[in-house]
């Protein structure tokens, strides 16, 4: 048996496990095989012992079915988180914070002890040492050494949380404070032992497909361009239908219609004197709802792209169940906390990777075609791309009238944005929120590193299109209402 050592190996091999057995129609019996049949019988390949990597893996299966891991240590409050922690794939992470290296050179500065307040720095003759009984972890050591001798390394699952929603319990395992979580998926990416993972839509999906394939439809977001070798979107359409979907349709012309409201939102709260935030990105959303809830009414009325071809999709036929798939975690948090009853399921883009192997579906196969979107509304998957399209909303429509924008490329630019506007400072008419840097281009699902998937991305921009509002009329997004709340 060839061993699994990596973190996507092993969530890959679930994947295909569960996929497969779903297709089959035979997960519930054999869904405790799995992870005998991924594992040598004796020999480990990833942990410690065979009996600990089987554990893990029937937390991962339970994840990949959409079921909450067993072994969960802390108490789950909402009902709508998608990431957790798996207790029995946590490592504890047992590091000292502050700690000094080989680096230091015992120089007689001694820079380091007198910038320590707390007296927790000692020099001996072999260089500087650190009482741990006494250090609070506050960093001046670290920034006063002229050597950079001495290092702060935090845990990456809470260096990698935006909002500090990742903490220890008394074991030093992991625990997500759901009030606090976004869901954005980057302690699922940034944990070096994968002990962080979101609950799957998957099979749910598949069970759908092969119960009611004639009104099982699925939308692809624009950052699926480049995921999949050279496969363009008309093509990547074609390969998902393959996969029994009725339909698969684009999720950009979404954003066409999204950046058409959102124009005519940011005329109307210039004109008032008001300030406004995008509201397309899930893990933004989430940012401002739980962390900022006191600018919540200067959010956009107007859904995600998501809504907008949902919408357009149950106007053709009331019964679709809808799919959307994209590389965002925090997609699937929008769907089950906001619109449940209108989009039955969010895939990400290692799931579907695994459909497409167990089905033999190879979308660089496929002939491509016509993309009916324009640059602007393909150009919501990387940031900056939200802001530009209101823009150009605004120029078509001929006003005259330069709003100025504040691209937020990451959640920490979120951040500092949203401080501003809730403290009357922020200059300018309205923030473009991406949790992800560089937009969902790099979402934390993605199955190409951004500097491989933008060469085919950037390629396959039709530039030809570039009239939204045409191009929205043109298409049945003309009359659509994706409005999804009023403000206050």
């Amino acid at each position: 048996m060839e061993q699994i050592t990596d973190i996507n190996q092993i969530k890959n091999a679930v994947l295909y496990k569960v996929a497969e057995y779903a297709y089959e129609g035979t997960l519930e019996d054999k869904m405790e095989h799995i992870p005998y049949e991924i594992t040598d019988p004796i020999v480990p390949s990833f942990r410690c012992c065979v009996y600990r990597e089987r554990e893990i893996l029937r937390q991962r299966v339970r994840l990949a079915m959409g079921k909450l891991p067993s072994d969960l240590h802390y108490e789950k409050k909402d009902d709508t988180q998608i990431v957790h922690v798996m207790q029995s794939a946590c490592e504890g992470c047992p590091i000292d914070r502050v700690t000094v290296t080989n680096n230091c050179q015992n120089c007689l500065a001694k820079k380091c002890m007198k910038a320590c307040k707390f007296d927790a720095i000692i020099h001996t003759p072999n260089g500087a040492y650190i009482d741990k009984t006494k250090c609070k972890n506050c960093g001046a050591c670290v920034k006063a050494c002229p050597y950079n001798a001495i290092v702060d390394i935090e845990r990456p699952c809470i260096k990698s949380c935006p909002v500090n929603a990742v903490d220890m319990d008394d074991h030093d395992l992991a625990i997500i404070d759901e009030e606090k979580c976004i869901n954005c998926g980057q302690c699922v990416i940034k944990c070096p032992f994968g002990a962080i993972g979101a609950v799957s839509m998957m099979t749910n999906v598949i069970n759908s497909i092969r119960n009611n394939p004639d009104h099982t439809y699925a939308m692809i977001a624009p950052s699926i361009e480049g995921q999949f070798g050279t496969a363009t979107i008309p093509a990547l359409k074609q390969a998902v239908e393959a996969l029994g979907f009725k339909e698969c349709y684009e999720i950009a012309l979404g954003a066409d219609a999204v950046a058409w409201s959102e124009a005519e939102e940011l005329v109307e709260n210039i004109k008032e004197g008001n300030k406004m935030t995008t509201s397309c990105c899930p893990a933004f959303y989430n940012m401002i709802v739980k962390h900022y809830p006191e600018i919540k009414d200067r959010m956009s009325t107007t859904g995600s792209p998501m809504l907008a071809a949902a919408r357009y999709l149950k106007e053709k036929d009331p019964e679709a169940e809808i799919v959307f798939i994209g590389p965002c975690v925090a997609k699937k948090h929008e769907v089950v906390s906001r619109y449940m009853g209108l989009i039955s399921a969010a895939l990400t883009f290692d799931e579907l990777a695994a459909m497409f192997a167990v089905k033999k579906v190879d979308p660089e196969k496929f002939e491509g075609g016509e993309q009916f979107a324009t640059r602007y509304g393909k150009g919501f998957a990387r940031s900056g791309g939200v802001s530009a399209s209101v823009l150009r909303v605004i120029e078509e429509k001929g006003l005259d009238l330069k709003p100025k924008v504040k691209v937020c490329n990451g959640a920490a630019e979120c951040k500092i944005a949203l401080q501003m506007l809730k403290l009357g400072r922020l200059p300018e008419d309205i923030i473009e929120g991406m949790a992800c840097e560089g937009g969902c281009v790099n979402g934390p699902m993605r199955q190409k590193e951004l500097f491989e998937s933008k060469k085919v991305f950037d390629k396959n921009v039709n530039v030809e299109n570039d009239n939204i509002i045409n191009t929205c009329k043109e298409n049945g997004y003309g009359n659509l209402n994706i409005h999804v709340h009023n403000r206050g």
